[in-house]
């Protein structure tokens, strides 16, 4: 975690703020005040402006992107060309007949318009958005597993929603992440951290779909090393020089 200086103006540190919310999805205010070298005073002053404007939404420790409701639009989302690119690449691997298991966020969320019109496929997701977008499509069979709902990020948790995935053999899992390094795939919510797990665990494959501006990042919450994913999905040509370790750990870029 790399500090930055400390005395920048508030409009520069509100940009910062809105970039890691943006990028991770989430950020804790405890790990921005570090970063920023601000009291958590300061960085919940921040937020709260930052919600009343409308640009996030302020939870308990932090704040949340506003890509977790159904209702945003998708030309406000972050680096939407390259998500875009990335859902493409992802379509191609699901077939007719699977069994999928699929997360949440913004490029899910591009992935599920990606999906060919003809596709017949059974969908497992703990996501709600993810399963109401689902349903707009017309041969998809859609299961939402649901447990207890955390409102914010509108995800299901808990010892419920992970015990249904216990009776579950998918054949492809595909999730979004907040980092990814050299050391695995990492997180900021310890819920949802778990629910990952099971999902992955549940199925025979995964592939991770990220905006390259991720890799190297890291959060403090492991959710599985590199040799546990079977693909890694960026907007970037398989071949950069950027997938040296990570192909070395047997994953397939794509």
């Amino acid at each position: 975690m790399h500090q930055v200086q400390a005395h920048m103006l508030k409009r520069e540190r509100q940009a910062f703020i809105m970039k890691q919310v943006n990028l991770h999805n989430r950020a804790l205010s405890a790990d921005l005040g570090a970063i920023l070298n601000v009291s958590e005073d300061t960085i919940r002053r921040d937020l709260n402006e930052l919600a009343d404007a409308g640009e996030l939404i302020k939870v308990h420790g932090g704040a949340l992107s506003k890509s977790y409701h159904y209702d945003y639009t998708p030309s406000s989302t972050y680096a939407l060309s390259e998500k875009t690119i990335i859902a493409k690449k992802a379509a191609t691997l699901i077939e007719n007949g699977m069994y999928v298991m699929i997360g949440g966020g913004t490029t899910v969320r591009e992935l599920v318009r990606a999906l060919p019109q003809n596709l017949s496929a059974t969908f497992f997701t703990i996501s709600l958005t993810t399963a109401l977008q689902l349903c707009d499509h017309p041969t998809i069979e859609v299961i939402f597993l649901g447990g207890k709902l955390v409102k914010n990020s509108q995800i299901s948790v808990g010892g419920e929603v992970i015990s249904r995935m216990n009776d579950i053999s998918a054949d492809l899992c595909i999730l979004g992440t907040n980092s990814i390094d050299n050391e695995g795939i990492t997180d900021s919510d310890l819920e949802a951290v778990q629910v990952k797990k099971a999902m992955i665990k549940a199925s025979k494959r995964t592939a991770i779909v990220t905006i390259s501006e991720k890799l190297g990042s890291t959060q403090r919450l492991r959710v599985c090393e590199l040799n546990d994913v079977d693909f890694l999905i960026t907007e970037l040509s398989p071949d950069s020089e950027r997938f040296i370790h990570y192909a070395e750990s047997g994953m397939i870029i794509l």
